[in-house]
């Protein structure tokens, strides 16, 4: 399938192809999707309903991989309301064969481009984000493909809350020269870092993604960073 359209920084690209389901998680993915996944099929999406409990709070993360980063902080954070998105079928059902695995319910899903979703959210409203080892995008040509752009960086300005934690993680050196960049562009968000040993080290809260621990098998370092908003 082709990757999702970008316009201007109001798309977010993904990709969506990948090897076929195993049969178990097949039948998990077709029994579990009605669930636990979120549909833009009214106007409005009322956040609150999607979940069995009554979150304290909501945390986004986009583009959760196969969803190891997502069922962690859920499973230590049972009174939060998390919202993974992610466009890669794979994906989903990796994290539908965690959540099943770790008895995990207080997480609902977007499969299909994180901007549809966030553009429904209301302002003020996520505690925390986490942008984890995106796509680098490597050619200049692409590089307006990349999830950390000016109009994303303003859609989280307005939905994270004063005081909102927003973390981004990344192994490409250029990346996270960008992102760097692109993050002082915004003046909502302060920078929690006193020096380069702040950031190459990753939080005790802060769980491993199979793509860091791909990174550390090669050597490379990751960088994770962490940012307020104001």
């Amino acid at each position: 399938m082709k990757d999702l359209e970008n316009i201007q920084g109001s798309r977010i690209y993904g990709r969506r192809h990948g090897k076929p389901l195993k049969k178990a998680s097949a039948a998990r993915l077709e029994e579990y999707f009605p669930k636990y996944s979120i549909s833009l099929d009214n106007a409005d999406v009322d956040f609150a309903a999607l979940f069995d409990h009554n979150p304290k709070e909501y945390w986004l993360e986009i583009g959760f991989g196969k969803g190891e980063h997502l069922v962690a902080q859920a499973k230590a954070n049972p009174d939060v309301g998390f919202i993974g998105c992610e466009p890669f079928i794979n994906g989903v059902s990796g994290l539908i064969d965690h959540m099943d695995r770790e008895g995990v319910t207080n997480i609902r899903f977007f499969m299909d481009d994180a901007r549809l979703l966030m553009d429904k959210m209301p302002d003020n409203f996520i505690s925390r984000a986490f942008i984890l080892f995106p796509d680098p995008w490597r050619k200049k040509r692409h590089y307006k493909r990349r999830v950390v752009s000016p109009g994303n960086v303003a859609v989280l300005s307005r939905l994270l809350k004063s005081g909102a934690e927003l973390r981004i993680g990344t192994d490409h050196h250029d990346y996270c020269r960008w992102i760097l960049a692109r993050m002082l562009e915004n003046p909502d968000f302060n920078w929690q870092s006193n020096g380069p040993e702040d950031w190459h080290i990753r939080p005790d809260d802060w769980p491993a993604t199979r793509y860091e621990l791909k990174a550390l098998e090669v050597g490379r370092l990751s960088a994770y960073m962490s940012y307020i908003r104001k």
